[in-house]
């Protein structure tokens, strides 16, 4: 099950560190040769005591004392001090003036330290620590070490920010007490406070987090959202970590405008199921004048007699949902919510694979006057097998049966369209031919449908049925030769290809259409038998397809530095079936073109053409430039035209524009300012339809994100929502996340915390 975000984690841990690790090192040290040893009984001098100093003065088995540059080690565990001395029978060491401890990547330093070795009691008075691998600090005025397992910590503070003595750091964590248990995985905060350059952002008279990666329940950091539906938005999650495999959130919100709501979610994983459930309750919406909510379910689950379970369920109270609520869109199409549940049960044959299903598929279609979108059948129920077998002679069978009732969802705005039941049948006989270098894949298809619809179709009938054969020859080379150039071995392909589809006419005019539609015109549909998705039609077809792709390949990395691909179509016969609805005459199809290339250095660098011969222009065209010459520098630029429908520029960047020197807690703190953003401009409507603008700000030790984004929900209508965002390293990011918004949306764009070979961690629970 995926971890819950955890919230002020490390700071306990860098609090306590020294307790920590001196009990983990005390506990687990090697022996290593001594050059001065105090010997006692059995148990304690398993582990052999190193000691260096300028004087070193004892009686053999009672005790030792130690002046001048001591050093003190046991195992991997170093103590270095003015003054240090040990008793064996109390097992004591007491340092003192300038105490130093080492221990891997971790150090600490204080004034006093009185230590019981194995049974880790004692105290250590004014400890400063850092830790070079997480780039943390602290100090404390006094640990309290209780035993391996338990410590205490007075006035303690924690910060990533260096220390240089040149200022107090941008941030700190300081708390009064803490308590740690580390078999409970549990510590405990009196008086935390967090301070960001200087203010107090959270106060809290208790906290309690855990002291490890594990899950443990508790507030989350609270989420702050802006935008123009619903105001201002404050939520503040409670994590629930019910078992291992359970685990539930509650986060109740107040908007400025809307109100109080509640969100939860619960999720579980058991051996044989797993699953979300979500929730979005507004019992009063203050705009709306009404109770709403949202509900979201997701399982998978194995039953009995290998049958397997899927369900996926989005519901929304009313149509206005996907634009009041742009935060809680949890679907591809907003407007188009799914609910489905399918049983499929793997069937086992000696000759291949076939897997028999039942499904249920329905839609809620959230409709605007303004812009009414044409929803989908909704097939209740749905009745399938799939099989791909192996036949004799080296060929290949794929089947595939439905049974389908169509019906019209609710909030489907075109009413006078049928419904009905439609069977269908498709199998398609192959057998390849494939060595290095070539390969041939004849095959035969058969497409067959038969429709009982309720209303009656345009000649009348109520029943119909039809069988569409097809046969095709696909061939292709595979040439491969080696070259150089750009200063590098290279290798170079050269791969045509060549279909060939013949597919007779058959009159579909009067059948009912419930799910066939149009096929993007690209780079792949143009090499399939069909003109359309779905069943219901079958394109009439007398035509060969040619096409070559040629690539260059960097001999020693893999990339793939160029590509270029040209394919057209040519119609032996006129095509009568088309999805335009008007038979198509011209022989020679739109010429398809593509390139790619990142020759030049720091440039990638895309276009992908669809050429007209019959008006001697492009139809449609992407042309797409990418420049970054390094990390977190990335600026990007598209141009879209679908001739008589769009045109539209998109740019999107992530760039450097201003760096502070910084002169208060060191180099590594200095801030730069990155801006990032992505804006889409429709040429033909003379506007910005999209857009994400905002500044990300660098210190080192903390990032600061400010990100707007505005997004079209209908012809003169569009949502706007402002995300902030602060990120305290090592510690937690607190406010609204837009991560998830600049990495979608800005092509090349990069976590700032990459930089330093990490990835930003999630914060973990505290409970106040």
């Amino acid at each position: 099950m995926p971890t819950r975000a955890p919230f002020l984690t490390d700071p306990a841990l860098a609090w306590l560190a020294l307790a920590l690790l001196l009990s983990c090192t005390l506990a687990q040290a090697q022996p290593a040769v001594a050059k001065a040893s105090a010997a006692g009984d059995a148990a304690l001098t398993a582990l052999p005591i190193v000691l260096q100093a300028r004087e070193i003065t004892g009686r053999p088995d009672l005790d030792f004392a130690a002046d001048g540059d001591v050093e003190f080690s046991r195992g991997d565990l170093t103590i270095q001090a003015d003054r240090l001395s040990y008793e064996v029978s109390q097992d004591l060491a007491v340092a003192r003036g300038a105490v130093r401890i080492r221990r891997g990547g971790a150090r600490y330093s204080g004034s006093e330290l009185s230590l019981r070795v194995q049974r880790f009691e004692g105290s250590f008075l004014d400890p400063r620590f850092s830790f070079d691998e997480l780039g943390v600090n602290g100090r404390a005025d006094r640990i309290d070490f209780l035993g391996p397992s338990r410590l205490r910590a007075l006035n303690a503070q924690y910060t990533s920010c260096p220390r240089d003595g040149s200022g107090d750091p941008d941030w700190v964590l300081e708390a009064d007490r803490v308590r740690l248990d580390l078999e409970a995985n549990e510590g405990i905060a009196d008086g935390a406070r967090l301070r960001f350059l200087g203010l107090p952002i959270l106060v809290l008279p208790t906290l309690s987090f855990p002291v490890t990666d594990a899950r443990k329940s508790g507030w989350l950091p609270p989420s702050l959202n802006l935008d123009n539906r619903s105001g201002i938005e404050l939520s503040a999650p409670y994590y629930w970590n019910i078992a291992p495999n359970r685990d539930a959130t509650l986060a109740p919100r107040l908007s400025t405008r809307r109100g109080l709501a509640l969100e939860g979610e619960f999720r579980w994983l058991e051996r044989r199921h797993e699953g979300l459930l979500a929730a979005d309750w507004l019992p009063d919406d203050r705009v709306a004048r009404r109770q709403r909510h949202a509900l979201h379910l997701q399982t998978d689950a194995a039953l009995a007699k290998g049958l397997r379970l899927h369900a996926d369920l989005i519901r929304v109270s009313d149509d206005d949902w996907w634009k009041d609520f742009p935060r809680s869109r949890q679907h591809v199409i907003p407007r188009l919510l799914p609910l489905s549940v399918q049983l499929e049960r793997p069937l086992l044959l000696g000759a291949g694979d076939v897997l028999a299903y039942l499904r249920v598929q329905r839609w809620q279609v959230l409709q605007d006057p303004a812009a009414p979108i044409v929803a989908p059948y909704d097939r209740s129920p749905q009745m399938g097998l799939r099989a791909a077998l192996r036949v004799p002679q080296g060929m290949t069978l794929a089947l595939q049966t439905e049974l389908n009732h169509f019906v019209l969802p609710d909030g489907a705005t075109q009413t006078t369209r049928p419904e009905g039941w439609r069977w269908h049948a498709t199998g398609t006989l192959s057998r390849p031919w494939r060595e290095p270098g070539w390969w041939v894949v004849p095959r035969l298809t058969l497409n067959s449908a038969a429709y009982r619809t309720e209303q009656p179709m345009s000649d009348g009938r109520r029943s119909a049925s039809r069988t569409i054969p097809t046969v095709a020859l696909d061939a292709g080379l595979e040439l491969e030769r080696s070259t150089t150039g750009f200063g590098r071995v290279l290798r170079q392909t050269l791969e045509p290809r060549l279909l060939y589809v013949h597919t007779p006419y058959r009159d579909q005019s009067m059948l009912p259409n419930f799910d066939a539609a149009a096929k993007d015109f690209n780079f792949v549909s143009i090499y399939s038998d069909n003109a359309f998705s779905g069943i219901d039609r079958v394109s009439d077809a007398h035509q060969i397809t040619a096409g070559v792709t040629s690539r260059v390949v960097d001999a020693q990395s893999g990339a793939e530095v160029l590509r270029l691909g040209l394919v057209q179509r040519y119609l032996l016969d006129d095509q009568l079936i088309t999805p335009e609805g008007t038979p198509l005459t011209q022989r020679l199809s739109d010429l398809l073109l593509l390139g790619s290339t990142s020759v030049v250095p720091r440039w990638t660098l895309d276009a992908a053409l669809q050429y007209s011969p019959d008006i001697s222009r492009p139809v449609r065209s992407i042309l797409g430039a990418r420049y970054s010459p390094g990390p977190f520098r990335t600026l990007a630029a598209t141009y879209r035209l679908a001739r008589g429908s769009t045109e539209q520029v998109e740019l999107g960047w992530q760039w450097p524009v201003y760096r502070s020197e910084g002169t208060a807690a060191g180099q590594r703190c200095q801030r730069t300012w990155y801006s990032v953003g992505r804006v889409n401009y429709s040429l033909k409507d003379s506007r910005i339809t999209d857009s994400i603008a905002g500044f990300e700000v660098d210190a080192g030790c903390w990032i600061a994100r400010f990100v707007a984004e505005r997004q079209s929900t209908g012809i003169a209508e569009a949502t706007t929502r402002l995300l902030l965002q602060l990120e305290l390293v090592g510690l937690s990011r607190i406010g609204s996340n837009p991560l998830k918004v600049l990495k979608e949306n800005i092509p090349g764009y990069r976590l700032l915390r990459d930089e330093r070979g990490t990835t930003p961690g999630s914060p973990p629970p505290v409970t106040p």
